[in-house]
C-alpha cells in the first residue's frame, strides 16, 4: 500500500506548492497531447470512494455514517504536457484534498458524495456515488457491492471533465481491520471550447485495492488505484459508524 508515500502526500497536500498554478488550455494544439493530458486527468479526478464494499446499515443501527477528510496522488506521466497546461510550473503529482461523506441507508444502499478546490489553482471538483451491497457479509462471508459514480471538473476556462464510473468491489471485516478490492470501469467525457483541438469521450479500466482501519469512532483508510495506465494512492481520515 505504499504507507511511506501516503504520509508524504498528506504533507504535500497541505502545502500550496504541490499545485501552484493555474490549469490553461489556451496553448495546446496538438490533440494527441491533450487526449494524454485528458487521461491521466481523468485518472486523478474519478471517483475513489477509499471505503470497503460493506453497506453502512449492515450494523446494529438502520442508518450509517463515514465522513472524513481525504487526500490522494495521482502520478504524471508526461511531464512536458503537463507543464504546457501549468504555464511551465507543472506539479510533480496532481494532488486532491477532498471533504467526503458516505450515508448509509436501509436494504443496504449507501450514498456518498465529495467537495475539492485544489489550493492554489483554479481546479473545483465535485463527486457522487450511489452503492448496492450485493452481499451484506457475515461472520465467514464477504460483502460484495456494486457502486455507480461520477465527478465533474469546473472553474476552467473553456474546459470541462465529467466522468462516470461503475465497479464491484468485495471486503471482509477481520476485527478492527476490513481489506477490500475491487474493478471496474470509467468513463470521461473532456469537453474544450478551442478552434485548435476537439473534445474527447474514451474508457480507462479500474483497479483497485485497500484496507480501512476503524478504532472506535476514529476510522483510516488508504487504498491504492489504477486507472488506465496511471496511479493514485488515497488516504482518508475521519469518523466511521
Amino acid at each position: 500500500m505504499k504507507l511511506r508515500h501516503l504520509c508524504a502526500v498528506s504533507l504535500l497536500a497541505a502545502s500550496s506548492s504541490a499545485m501552484a498554478a493555474d490549469l490553461n488550455l489556451d496553448s495546446m494544439t496538438v490533440q494527441a497531447e491533450f487526449k494524454e493530458l485528458s487521461e491521466n486527468l481523468s485518472a486523478a479526478m474519478s471517483y475513489k470512494a477509499v471505503t470497503p464494499a460493506e453497506a453502512l446499515s449492515s450494523g446494529l443501527l438502520p442508518f450509517g455514517f463515514d465522513v472524513g477528510l481525504e487526500v490522494s496522488s495521482t502520478t504524471i506521466d508526461n511531464d512536458s504536457v503537463f507543464n504546457d497546461a501549468f504555464g511551465n510550473d507543472a506539479p510533480s503529482a496532481i494532488i486532491i484534498p477532498k471533504l467526503h461523506a458516505h450515508v448509509g441507508l436501509p436494504f443496504g444502499i449507501d450514498v456518498g458524495a465529495f467537495i475539492s478546490a485544489i489550493p492554489s489553482t483554479n481546479i473545483q471538483l465535485t463527486g457522487y456515488e450511489l452503492r448496492y451491497a450485493i452481499l451484506d457479509g457475515g461472520t465467514v462471508t464477504p460483502a460484495v457491492g456494486i457502486r455507480l459514480a461520477g465527478t465533474s471538473l469546473t472553474g476552467v476556462d473553456n474546459y470541462e471533465m465529467s466522468t462516470r464510473s461503475l465497479d464491484l468491489s468485495i471486503s471482509k471485516g477481520f476485527l478492527m481491520l476490513t481489506p477490500y478490492a475491487g474493478i471496474g470501469r470509467v468513463w470521461t467525457s473532456s469537453d474544450i471550447d478551442s478552434t485548435a483541438l476537439d473534445s474527447v469521450d474514451f474508457s480507462q479500466s479500474k483497479l483497485y485495492a485497500g484496507i480501512n482501519i476503524n478504532l472506535g469512532l476514529l476510522n483510516i483508510a488508504v487504498e491504492s488505484d489504477k486507472t488506465g495506465g496511471y496511479s493514485s494512492y488515497s488516504a482518508k481520515l475521519g469518523f466511521r459508524f
